[in-house]
């Protein structure tokens, strides 16, 4: 299934897909060299909106929440990936803890960590829950939707190694963003592999870090390519020390909001793109699609009505919001069952492993879908996306799509390694 791009505004795209499949053993070979000077993130999913004039991941986040949407087909897939990740890591490994969200109400997230921990149980690992809740001092049950169960289990320190009660890990995999700060019990493990690097949660990573790597990948990719990186990039700029309850640093977002639209309309104009442009205000260390706001006019920011302030101020875990990313609208043209949907990618190590559509009915082509009321959709990626049919008409063919979805999916995931280790605390610097 390919959902329709509603939009006469395919052309570009149509192109670009054509010039990718043209250029697939080029562009193989340079990820290949790619992943030789750099360590892809262990895990990582993107999301992607696809204007039918410009392709661009929006958003990346290295602790992918949505493991149980990705069709069952797939898994296989998975498995592989995640064997080679843990290969790379510790070949010895026998144990492995993962460490979620406190999310144990969330049936959706709980089902998301039943499939992870089949994934690794699958690549030959013991499994097994470890809560940062303290309120969590013994083994305790959740039951799940499909009559299956997870145990959540306390977390046990000691001097230098993190597990469980009678489990000793050779790898802690976190599956928490850290957006409430970095807890003691996981910071100094000397002698285990702690997967996403603590660096990675939302206490130290910036959005803006990412897309500045992001605009690095896409200069080199469409150089590879002979084609304008806008194509695929994202323009941005960053506020920081914005108070939205007091309006104080609303002038710095204003201007940012203001220079950015012009930017868009040149490059629009460049196009012959009949679109309005539209910028997206987000809070630069954030995730759940808390913190947004879409900005037509930099006027708009003058009169910020009490509602838009309060949703502006806080994101996850109630920390408050005072830096802001402002990053180019994408449209997002395509369409399941009438409804407004994105492609959203999933890698483990370097490898695509699935995807689904995040479709949501009552947001518009302009609108964060990543909101209450959206659902998803798995058969999109139910074929292989590594098998792309070259000869076939652009923008008919799903494993076609899929594939160039998976390529603009793999230049974040390497953006995000490039971002890592830019932002690396423990890194040698030479002088």
């Amino acid at each position: 299934m390919v959902p329709h791009l509603v939009t006469a505004l395919t052309g570009p795209i149509n192109e670009l897909e054509q010039r990718i499949l043209e250029s697939m053993p080029a562009i193989e070979r340079w990820f290949r060299l790619e992943w030789m000077e750099h360590t892809p993130p262990f895990y990582s999913s993107v999301d992607i909106r696809n204007a039918g004039f410009k392709l661009a991941p929006v958003d990346t986040n290295l602790f992918p929440g949505g493991f149980n949407n990705l069709t069952p087909d797939m898994l296989p897939l998975a498995v592989q990936a995640a064997m080679a990740a843990i290969e790379k890591i510790c070949p010895e490994a026998k144990n492995l803890l993962l460490v979620p969200e406190k999310h144990d109400r969330n049936k959706f997230y709980l089902m998301n960590l039943q499939r992870l921990m089949q994934i690794f149980s699958l690549a030959g690992l013991n499994v097994r829950l470890g809560t940062l809740d303290e309120t969590v001092t013994e083994p305790t049950t959740l039951d799940l939707p499909d009559g299956g169960h997870l145990t959540l289990e306390p977390l046990l320190r000691s001097k230098r190694r993190l597990g469980l009660k009678n489990f000793d890990p050779c790898t802690i995999l976190l599956n928490n963003d850290l957006s409430a700060g970095v807890p003691k019990v996981l910071e100094n493990l000397h002698e285990q592999y702690l997967l996403p690097p603590l660096h990675a949660g939302w206490s130290t990573r910036r959005k803006s870090n990412h897309f500045h790597a992001y605009e690095e990948v896409a200069k080199k990719f469409a150089k590879l390519l002979g084609m304008d990186p806008w194509l695929i990039n994202p323009m941005y700029s960053r506020c920081g020390q914005v108070d939205w309850q007091a309006g104080t640093g609303l002038d710095c977002v204003q201007t940012n909001v203001d220079a950015l639209l012009s930017k868009i309309r040149r490059k629009h104009k460049e196009y012959g793109i009949n679109e309005k442009p539209f910028v997206v205000v987000k809070a630069d260390n954030g995730t759940y699609g808390m913190g947004i706001m879409t900005v037509r006019d930099a006027k708009e920011l003058e009169d910020v009505n009490r509602r838009a302030r309060n949703k502006m101020d806080v994101a996850k875990d109630g920390r408050q919001v005072t830096e802001v990313i402002i990053q180019e609208g994408v449209p997002t043209y395509e369409r399941v069952n009438d409804a407004v949907a994105e492609p959203v990618v999933y890698m483990i190590d370097r490898y695509v492993v699935g995807g689904f559509y995040r479709i949501h009915a009552d947001r518009g082509i302009d609108e964060n879908l990543n909101a209450p009321g959206a659902s998803f959709v798995p058969l999109a990626f139910a074929e292989s996306h590594h098998l792309p049919r070259p000869g076939e008409k652009p923008g008919a063919s799903a494993p076609n799509r899929f594939y160039m979805y998976g390529v603009i999916g793999r230049l974040a995931m390497l953006a995000a390694a490039y971002e890592l280790e830019a932002t690396d605390p423990n890194a040698e610097t030479y002088d």
